[in-house]
């Protein structure tokens, strides 16, 4: 067997995740829209966001606090009380919206777990991740969740340390090529690209030819088993 553990990141691979934040950032740039125009929303926005991710880490909490801040920046601390109880309102209906599963998934995780020990690694606020995967159903299938604070490769080399798993026999799969593809070919190890319709530009970046040979990418999670397969034949 080619790999000895198959790992999984979760949000936006494995269930929808980005598309919530873009729904909320659009009622945001609504609400805001008294005080700055959409370009100077966004670019506020983010400049706070990447401010903010030191402190705050990623998830929603610490989007919603910075959702705030910039509020505050935006409208030269003129925003009233009830308009930034709506930006509250928004954090909430984000943590709890319901788990949606990408078409495929379910299938695609039960039959991998037959043959393949499946991690699923995944950032951002513990509480939050925590329960989006007790909603999502799959928890039974994989071996064990970790939730990291960020995706380095300090941090993939450490959990495979403790987990003793060789880098060279690790595959995994995301969507994110800054944080599930290129700190795992910088340890030595495989990655599958299955990008989402919308990736936050933070999570922009482009593979560099030289890992090229332990790269794959996919247009969806069903067609895994099937490069899979090909990859022992070629081993």
């Amino acid at each position: 067997m080619r790999f000895d553990t198959i790992a999984f990141d979760a949000d936006d691979t494995l269930w929808h995740s980005e598309s919530v934040y873009a729904a909320a950032q659009e009622e945001y740039r609504r609400l805001l829209a008294p005080y700055a125009e959409v370009e100077t929303v966004n670019r506020v926005l983010h400049q706070t966001e990447m401010r903010n991710l030191p402190s705050y880490g990623y998830g929603i909490k610490g989007f919603a606090l910075s959702m705030i801040e910039a509020a505050l920046e935006l409208s030269e601390r003129r925003i009233r009380g009830d308009e930034l109880q709506r930006v509250l309102d928004l954090a909430k209906q984000m943590l709890n919206t319901e788990v949606e599963l990408l078409e495929g998934v379910a299938e695609v995780i039960a039959q991998l777990a037959t043959t393949y020990p499946l991690l699923l690694i995944t950032k951002g606020d513990l509480i939050h991740q925590e329960n989006k995967i007790e909603q999502s159903g799959l928890k039974p299938y994989f071996r064990s969740i970790e939730i990291v604070a960020d995706k380095t490769p300090q941090s993939y080399a450490a959990l495979l340390a403790r987990h003793h798993i060789e880098p060279a026999r690790f595959l995994m799969i995301g969507n994110s090529l800054r944080s599930d593809i290129l700190p795992v070919l910088a340890i030595g190890g495989e990655a599958v690209h299955v990008p989402y319709a919308i990736t936050w530009v933070h999570e922009h970046a482009v593979v560099p030819p030289e890992q090229q040979g332990r790269y794959h990418e996919l247009e969806h999670l069903g067609q895994l088993p099937a490069l899979l397969e090909g990859i022992q034949k070629r081993s």
